[in-house]
């Protein structure tokens, strides 16, 4: 089917792989003009060519999630070259191990500053430029099953999941006079680069293959599968659009049934 564009300019933090990328593919095909934001300009850009550049639609944009202005310009710049704003998805992150004696003040701070601040000034930046441009708009954030239920060994990853899903709760209620929605997305065990690295650093933890480092992640999973990345831009697709317009303040697992409410 030929992609037909809904008029909406949707920004995708960490877009260049893993599941930023497979969001970014998918709201370009559900018609939205996508800025694809990355620390790595490199493989943002590629995803943006992939997807025909800015006559397609599709921007590559540098970002550093964990730098106030760095947010704050890559939201004026979409505005700028994509012609308007209306979602953020606040994905970047990153998942260390973090074994509760070798916590420090500076992993504390370098976690948190990437994956906590980052939505912080995302929230902060989607909602000036939607008052700017005269309208309400969505926030959508990572958060994670892991920030569903604390997972052992990644205390701090877990940490600064569940005080997303807090933000979002709390923002949700500020800013829903403003016609802005605020809703998390939280993925379980997805095959992207960054839980391959995880599953690595398990297994040679504890001096095994890399399969038994995928395995301590996939127990559990009542579908019985990894997902795909392609599940979680699913859901955020549907929290993009118009069918959730009547949800806010909630946070959808994704996790193939890890977590039941």
């Amino acid at each position: 089917m030929a992609r037909t564009e809904n008029g909406k300019v949707a920004l995708i933090t960490g877009g260049g792989q893993g599941i930023g990328q497979a969001v970014a593919e998918r709201l370009h095909a559900d018609g939205f003009r996508v800025a694809i934001a990355d620390l790595n300009l490199e493989t943002a850009g590629r995803v943006a060519e992939k997807l025909g550049g800015k006559n397609g639609g599709a921007i590559a944009l540098y970002v550093n999630v964990a730098d106030r202005d760095s947010v704050f310009g890559a939201v004026d710049q979409a505005v700028a070259e994509l012609g308007g704003f209306d979602v953020i998805i606040n994905n970047a992150g990153i998942a260390p191990q973090s074994p509760l004696d070798e916590i420090t003040t500076e992993s504390i701070a370098k976690i948190f500053s990437i994956n906590f601040n980052g939505v912080v000034w995302g929230i902060q930046a989607a909602t000036k430029a939607f008052k700017a441009l005269g309208h309400g708009g969505k926030i959508i954030s990572a958060a994670s099953q892991a920030g569903h239920e604390g997972n052992p060994g990644i205390a701090l990853y877990s940490a600064t999941k569940f005080a997303i899903r807090g933000l979002s709760q709390s923002a949700a209620r500020d800013l829903a006079k403003y016609g802005i929605t605020v809703n998390t997305y939280a993925p379980g065990i997805v095959k992207t680069p960054l839980m391959e690295e995880l599953a690595q650093k398990t297994a040679a933890l504890a001096g095994q293959p890399e399969e038994w480092g995928w395995e301590q992640f996939t127990q559990g999973i009542a579908l019985e599968r990894l997902s795909e990345a392609s599940d979680v831009a699913g859901v955020v697709s549907f929290l993009s659009g118009p069918d959730s317009n009547y949800i806010t303040g909630q946070s959808i697992l994704v996790d193939g049934g890890m977590v039941f409410n």
